[in-house]
């Protein structure tokens, strides 16, 4: 298993929960961003930036992504395409996005972007909390000793 970061807003502190689990399994991580990020000098720990531009990291992370291959994103229509490769997704607040509800997912999302486009305002997520951070983390731990 490959661990993949769609890491333009991936959380600081998700980061590092996934150096912690990449140093620890040996498992490789990659974050993919198209600005600038910092990592670890380590050899299973890597950067890739892309261009500027709509879905850029998306579609690098897209054409990587292989069966059985984490993928941590926020982002529904890339989950979608990862799932239809067979990889799995995760959101940064330990959401799993599988067969069995990214459809729901993608409809809502197109849903509330629609409503959006309108002008109606719907609000944005939470702050990012505590509860996401032990939500994200026991689930990685899941999903990669399940791999193991």
């Amino acid at each position: 298993m490959h661990i993949w970061v769609d890491a333009d807003a991936c959380p600081a502190v998700i980061k590092e929960i996934l150096i912690r689990a990449s140093r620890r399994t040996s498992l490789p991580l990659t974050f993919i961003a198209n600005h600038a990020i910092k990592v670890p000098a380590d050899n299973q720990i890597q950067f890739i930036q892309v261009a500027s531009g709509f879905d850029m990291a998306d579609n690098e992370i897209a054409s990587r992504v292989q069966t059985k291959d984490l993928v941590i994103t926020a982002d529904i229509p890339l989950a979608n395409d990862v799932i239809d490769r067979g990889g799995i997704c995760l959101s940064p607040r330990g959401e799993l996005m599988d067969k069995s509800n990214i459809a729901a997912r993608l409809t809502m999302r197109n849903f509330m972007d629609t409503m959006r486009s309108s002008g109606v305002d719907t609000g944005g997520q939470n702050a990012f909390n505590h509860r996401d951070r032990m939500q994200f983390a026991n689930q990685l731990d899941k999903i990669i000793q399940s791999s193991i």
